[in-house]
């Protein structure tokens, strides 16, 4: 398997605001591309898009390509799961969604402490094991938004788990919240391999400051710099694969060329993510990566992640605060606005970065109304 695969949580889009009207034209255009690159690695999810990305992928791949040429991963949505039966029924809607017999990778989504808590109770971890053993899933194992604690515990208590998915990037490597190094290292202690999520940490290291991207230029002037955030995560020896959300036709052909013929970061380059982590660190004022995770429950239907875009470019490039506003503004219109969260702490606890949700949403509300 190449060390890129294709992560189908941030795919083109016919409506900008409604995350379910995926171009599914465009979508078959970037997997063709994709393919025919050699690379095989789809990854889809209960919820990703509204519910619509495992329908996608089936459109777009399932029905137009061969099973063996490619590979389909995704994952038991344990937050849905009340009550056992539930496990078969999600399962099933899965396959007939993705349109497959059997999945290559499948993994429980997303475990914090209160999500393996449930899975003790409903035995998922035996369910998936059970599908496998059955011939519906070839590989099982669980992403992971934890403290190093708890993945260590999975790990010693449930060794038939075959590999772990954890967030990793040059920015979170060291970072007390995510610990990326201390749980990847548990991985290699447990002989698990990774697949990376997040490599690009949501897109903020693809829009790095004019110095960082300027060190980037200085090396290489042909790379981009989600290609220094892909080849980081990839030159980890226990990574399996790093995914990356492609949106466009032009990350997509960026990421493919260079991990076409992957090449590992060599210890200049690794001196240069170095540098560019301390800069980023204290540019980036609000660590979201876009997942939605806190968006999807809140009773004011407050468009989180796009706030919070919409601050941190405020941030690192202020002269774009009046044309941020506008995008702004336009959001507003079917959200909820920053200034009505009711403080119920629902989005908190759902946040795999560990983000002050509720006092960032201030700050956003704030910035915007300074704006005339």
């Amino acid at each position: 398997m190449r060390k890129l695969g294709f992560g189908l949580m941030r795919l083109p889009l016919v409506n900008p605001d409604d995350q379910s009207s995926i171009d599914i034209e465009k979508f078959k255009a970037m997997a063709d591309r994709f393919i025919e690159r050699g690379f095989t690695y789809f990854d889809t999810a209960y919820p990703y898009h509204g519910g619509k990305s495992e329908e996608a992928l089936r459109e777009a791949v399932v029905k137009r390509y061969p099973r063996e040429a490619f590979t389909v991963t995704s994952k038991m949505p344990v937050w849905a799961i009340k009550e056992q039966d539930d496990l078969e029924r999600i399962f099933n809607e899965q396959l007939e969604r993705c349109g497959v017999d059997y999945f290559d990778y499948y993994w429980l989504h997303a475990l914090n402490r209160e999500r393996v808590e449930v899975m003790d109770q409903m035995d998922g971890w035996g369910f998936i094991v059970r599908k496998k053993a059955e011939g519906k899933i070839r590989h099982v194992g669980f992403s992971f938004h934890d403290d190093s604690a708890l993945l260590r515990e999975i790990l010693e208590k449930h060794p038939d788990m075959e590999y772990v998915q954890l967030q990793i990037n040059y920015l979170d490597w060291d970072s007390p919240a995510i610990e990326s190094k201390t749980c990847y290292d548990l991985c290699v202690k447990h002989g698990k391999p990774v697949i990376v999520m997040e490599p690009v940490k949501g897109g903020s290291l693809a829009r790095v400051p004019e110095a960082i991207e300027r060190l980037f230029k200085d090396y290489n002037p042909d790379a981009s710099p989600a290609s220094w955030a892909i080849r980081y995560c990839a030159s980890l020896p226990n990574v399996l694969t790093v995914l990356s959300g492609m949106s466009t036709m032009e990350q997509l052909d960026d990421n493919t060329t260079y991990m076409q013929d992957f090449q590992p970061l060599n210890d200049e380059e690794q001196a240069i993510i170095a540098q560019a982590t301390q800069v980023i660190r204290d540019a980036i004022a609000i660590p979201c990566t876009a997942c939605r995770y806190c968006a999807e429950g809140c009773p004011q239907q407050i468009a989180i992640p796009e706030y919070f875009n919409l601050y941190n470019i405020v941030q690192q490039f202020p002269e774009l605060k009046s044309n941020s506003k506008l995008y702004h503004d336009l959001i507003a219109k079917s959200h909820g606005l920053a200034n009505e969260c009711l403080e119920c702490g629902q989005c908190e606890a759902q946040c795999p970065q560990h983000i002050d949700i509720i006092d960032n949403l201030k700050l956003v509300a704030e910035t915007f109304e300074e704006v005339k």
